[in-house]
């Protein structure tokens, strides 16, 4: 039987993270564990937990673990938690989100029927804001296969939606620690250039938005975490070199933006720096024409 470990990462969630977990235990395939690592959470969060039965001794289908640590950020909560996992897949899901039945025993489905034997499986979503059910824009809808170029524009993957063999965290190393957004965007560019996904096309996750303490609210210029994620993958010396000039035309269209957006807010410092690295990757472009 394959066994499937929950990762849940969450801070401050407790008007959440009851109704998460239940879609966990309501799964067809029952996980071999649910762990959750509060990243340092001052509300109700490990009260409501406790009485959910997580660290109890009698768990019948399926270990609830609670590790509880400083706040340091949800790829630093996340990393804990697939560290400590101890099943072949491991399945993430940000503590806002739900899923729905049989999420789990279709992935690891997909998994066992799949030929080119690939490591990372995602579904469609629904997307619900404020608690209303939106429509998601047409540049939002998730693919399967050769993901890269789809993976520049935006983070086309959620976290919520996906199941991973333990061994592409082997290979391919863990979220960035060193981002405090867009780690996900950062995280499938790195296994998107090179291996290709498994896409469920059945809305299997319900994503949830709207949030005033959601990081996408929090940070101004998100572009910012997303051209340091770009510039990590072009600094990789085997980029295919499609690759590398798709990358590196997003990489200036992504500073052109933020250049703008900073000379609005008088952060002309920052605007002159980002200046001088989009004239580098503008003459890193013309030398990939040249070589």
């Amino acid at each position: 039987m394959t066994e499937v470990s929950v990762i849940i990462p969450t801070y401050n969630r407790a008007d959440f993270i009851s109704e998460c977990v239940q879609s966990v235990l309501a799964q067809t395939l029952p996980a071999r564990e649910v762990i959750i690592v509060d990243d340092g959470s001052t509300d109700a969060t490990y009260n409501i937990l406790n009485d959910l039965g997580f660290n109890s001794i009698s768990t019948p289908k399926t270990v609830l673990r609670y590790i509880f640590q400083k706040n340091q950020g949800v790829s630093s909560a996340r990393n804990l938690g697939i560290k400590e996992a101890k099943s072949e897949y491991i399945a993430l899901l940000d503590s806002d989100d739900l899923w729905l039945k049989g999420k789990l025993d279709r992935q690891v489905i997909a998994f066992r029927g799949d030929i080119q034997h690939r490591r990372l499986c995602h579904t469609d979503e629904i997307w619900v804001r404020n608690g209303i059910r939106v429509n998601q824009h047409k540049k939002h809808k998730k693919s399967g296969g050769n993901v890269f170029q789809s993976c520049l524009k935006l983070c086309c993957i959620s976290p919520s939606s996906t199941m991973l063999h333990r061994s592409v965290f082997e290979d391919f190393g863990f979220f960035d620690e060193d981002l405090p957004a867009c780690e996900d965007y950062d995280f499938w560019l790195r296994y998107s250039s090179k291996e290709e996904v498994i896409f469920i096309n059945e809305p299997l996750i319900i994503k949830k938005g709207g949030h005033s303490d959601q990081l996408s609210g929090v940070h101004w210029g998100m572009d910012r975490f997303r051209i340091y994620a770009l510039e990590k993958i072009l600094n990789e010396p085997d980029l295919k070199l499609d690759y590398r000039i798709a990358a590196i035309r997003e990489v200036i269209l992504k500073m052109e933006i933020l250049i703008n957006g900073s000379q609005k807010r008088k952060k002309k410092v920052y605007a002159e720096t980002l200046l001088e690295k989009k004239q580098y990757w503008e003459d890193s472009l013309r030398r990939c024409f040249n070589d």
